[in-house]
């Protein structure tokens, strides 16, 4: 376990920075992590970040890169909704382990 200071307050995560407490997740605690992992967030990382929360709060389970692929095709075009460009964003395991740990999310099953 490691903390993490979001507004002066200490917010527990795991070793790879997955929260302990889901309801501790804030943009400030998503802007601090990202920060700790070398990355600045950009309108592009903050859409991925909505997607995944909405997408867990619908479907109570964590989204699959196919299903953020699908979306951002549509929202973003072929050029900019794909696989790699998602990588590219997250560069750090991708939108699924980084973009879950920014957006407060679970680590996934898959997950080591």
């Amino acid at each position: 376990m490691r903390t993490l200071m979001v507004n002066g307050q200490a917010i527990a995560t795991d070793s790879e920075g997955y929260l302990k407490n889901l309801g501790d997740w804030s943009e400030a605690f998503a802007q601090a992590q990202a920060a700790s992992e070398g990355l600045v967030l950009t309108e592009a990382h903050w859409q991925v970040i909505a997607f995944l929360r909405a997408y867990y709060e619908e479907h109570r389970v964590q989204a699959q890169v196919r299903a953020m692929i699908w979306h951002f095709t549509k929202a973003w075009g072929p050029e900019l909704g794909n696989n790699h460009h998602l990588h590219v964003l997250f560069p750090i395991g991708g939108p699924q382990k980084q973009g879950n740990r920014l957006a407060g999310l679970l680590k996934t099953k898959g997950e080591h």
